[in-house]
């Protein structure tokens, strides 16, 4: 895995106020931080400091805002004060995120330049009317574009997507995660819509003109995206959104929860532990082997997918045990007169 170092630039370079964003509550920042080119360069040095690097690729990465979006000296200030360290062989590459309808030919063209190397774009949706509903100011088309040109640019290209949108339906949501699919991002990250104070959504529901999803549709929701994007070897980088006090702190309603990623694989194993044990006769018995890492997994939260289990009759028709050797998120089923490789439950 690389070693990861943020620089967190909130709503810097974005046009638009999106009716679920509130940058400065997901990023932790509440209020306007203009980061400095001296900034940058501390923050990369007190990271190289306390990590331990031992051959790992090293990137920056400028989290929040719209990076390409903001004025073309301030982005060359911020890249060119990673550039010392890439000279140096320190750093390797960039990241960073922006909006679809902010890469063009030219922009590309400027980011090689700079050494970035992986650009994610706020997709969130591939339905036009969804994006409309969001005031996103782009459509599902300059997504589709921009993600094109990144890849013939020689880019990894991510793409962040959303569910629980205003106007999203299941069937949609659906649709966008095929759609995306067949892109080929490098990866995607998923995260469940949240009505946060300070933002369009939240004078929404107050006055009862967006109800967002509960707990459990979000994860079965997220669990359907992840199957569809496994199914296509699309990696997922993350589910969810990273936890912090000033996120719950300003939390008004929607399906946030800490471990909200385990959530979803957890979810997923009980449908593919269920499709194993319904062909195991009643009355017989098999071994299922799972890595010993995954047993909280497995057993589910407050062992609600033992719960499930029993409350099917399967629970007698299994003996679990562990193996670290074992992949993680797989499953090796034995029986006296079957032994089947181990099987991948989820990604």
């Amino acid at each position: 895995m690389p070693l990861v170092i943020p620089v967190f630039i909130p709503h810097q370079g974005c046009p638009h106020c999106c009716v679920f964003c509130n940058q400065y509550r997901i990023s932790g920042f509440t209020g306007e931080k203009y980061v400095s080119a001296r900034e940058v360069g501390n923050i990369i040095q007190n990271w190289l400091k306390r990590s331990s690097v031992d051959g790992r690729e090293v990137q920056v990465a400028f989290y929040g805002g719209s990076f390409t979006g903001m004025d073309l000296s301030r982005q060359e200030e911020l890249l060119d004060a990673v550039a010392p360290y890439v000279a140096e062989g320190l750093v390797n590459s960039v990241r960073l995120s922006t909006r679809p309808d902010y890469v063009d030919q030219k922009t590309v063209s400027f980011l090689r330049r700079k050494n970035v190397g992986i650009v994610e774009l706020g997709v969130q949706s591939l339905d036009d009317n969804v994006l409309e509903a969001c005031q996103r100011g782009h459509s599902a088309e300059q997504s589709v574009a921009a993600v094109k040109l990144l890849q013939e640019s020689g880019f990894m290209v991510g793409v962040q997507l959303m569910l629980g949108l205003p106007l999203q339906t299941t069937r949609s949501l659906i649709q966008t995660v095929k759609k995306v699919a067949a892109l080929n991002p490098d990866f995607v990250r998923i995260y469940p819509v949240l009505v946060l104070q300070g933002s369009i959504l939240a004078n929404l529901y107050e006055k009862g003109r967006y109800k967002p999803l509960s707990l459990g549709a979000a994860v079965a929701q997220a669990a359907r995206m992840k199957k569809h994007l496994d199914e296509y070897g699309i990696r997922i980088v993350r589910i969810g959104l990273q936890s912090g006090p000033e996120l719950e702190k300003t939390l008004l309603a929607g399906p946030y929860h800490p471990a909200f990623g385990e959530m979803v694989s957890s979810r997923l194993m009980l449908k593919k532990t269920r499709k194993i044990l319904k062909d195991v006769k009643s009355g017989e018995q098999v071994t299922l082997t799972i890595n010993e890492r995954d047993q909280s997994m497995f057993r589910g939260m407050k062992s609600v997918n033992m719960k499930r289990l029993m409350e099917l009759n399967l629970v007698d028709r299994f003996i679990l045990r562990t193996d670290a050797s074992l992949p993680r998120l797989s499953v090796r089923v034995t029986s006296h007169s079957l032994s089947l490789n181990a099987v991948t439950l989820t990604r």
